[in-house]
């Protein structure tokens, strides 16, 4: 087949990208190539998707197109460029509008708004879920056939935001281990190399309908446990629960001065906690976590530049003795 992958040179479209090489498939790589190169065997075609798409593109015809963007004109552009392949376009869990109720899946959550302008994420954080909407319904509504992918947190080698690999990084230096929340939180997430696979199984079925890209609930003490298992770590845990850390002005899920996997709670119960089944039935097949975190180390190891969300060993020190103080008195 030949596949067009809308970037390739980043986490999960690199690893797409790279995944449809390994089976011999022909893969064009589609980006401003500012990220780095596409993955050995893959075309890289320089494409500034702020512009309309280069002839060298428009020239071929693709079975397949892959995209992960997040701007809808951007997707409207490629939908009207390559209408007649099939189109695995990668979303997101933001775009359902409840995220405090478990066990949710498409067709049984709502959606958010959409917005059809292209919003800076810098200005608008909240406008990426909105913005997903809106991509996905161009998606629908221009190409021949599609499936849409929604992850939920993505983990595993090449990860951009450094969210789940905090704990691998972590939990490999041992030691009293600051735990956020409570132990039977929920969460899940997905292995990138999972992921790819997944979508290059749905490029090859034709798969269409609306699915979401996400691993098995557990609770967060098990999966930590098994991050720990991974990395050949026995930590100690040391469990703070939110209102201590919210407090104290630590953040939650993501940035310098977060924890990591935390989610305030009740508000999020559910934003880590999708039903698995569809997807499972679709032919998703997530690897264990301490797979993912084995790897996700040495990745780490390899990368020195990489990035590591959250708080510093020095600012988790500070907390646990925190913690202990007031628990003393």
């Amino acid at each position: 087949m030949r596949i067009l992958v809308l970037g390739g040179t980043v986490f999960l479209s690199e690893a797409t990208a790279a995944e449809a090489v390994a089976r011999g498939h022909e893969v064009v790589c589609a980006a401003r190539g500012e990220s780095g190169p596409a993955p050995d065997g893959a075309r890289l075609v320089t494409w500034d998707r702020r512009e309309e798409p280069p002839a060298e593109l428009t020239g071929t015809s693709y079975d397949a197109v892959v995209d992960v963007a997040r701007h809808p004109s951007r997707v409207r552009r490629a939908v009207a460029a390559f209408p007649d392949a099939h189109w695995v376009f990668v979303s997101t869990i933001n775009v359902y509008e409840d995220e405090s109720t478990p066990g949710g899946r498409p067709g049984t959550l709502a959606l958010r708004a959409p917005l059809h302008e292209d919003a800076d994420l810098a200005v608008d954080p909240e406008a990426y879920g909105p913005m997903k909407v809106a991509c996905e319904q161009a998606v629908r509504e221009g190409a021949r056939t599609a499936m849409v992918v929604r992850p939920g947190l993505i983990s595993g080698p090449g990860d951009p935001t450094g969210r789940f690999t905090y704990w691998p990084a972590r939990l490999a230096d041992g030691g009293e281990v600051l735990a956020p929340g409570a132990p039977h939180d929920s969460v899940q997430v997905v292995d990138v190399r999972d992921l790819a696979t997944w979508i290059v199984d749905a490029v090859e079925a034709g798969t269409t309908g609306d699915y979401d890209g996400i691993g098995p609930v557990v609770a967060l003490a098990d999966l930590l446990a098994e991050v720990a298992s991974g990395v050949g770590s026995s930590p100690v845990w040391t469990w703070v629960d939110q209102d201590f850390l919210t407090a104290r002005g630590v953040e939650p899920w993501a940035g310098p001065d977060s924890v990591p996997l935390w989610l305030p709670r009740p508000a999020y119960d559910g934003l880590l906690a999708h039903d698995v089944t569809p997807s499972l039935a679709a032919g998703l097949r997530p690897r264990p976590v301490a797979e993912t975190a084995a790897a996700t180390l040495a990745w780490l190891r390899e990368t020195p530049d990489a990035v590591v969300a959250g708080i510093t060993r020095e600012r988790e020190a500070e907390l646990l003795a925190a913690w202990r103080e007031a628990h003393r008195s």
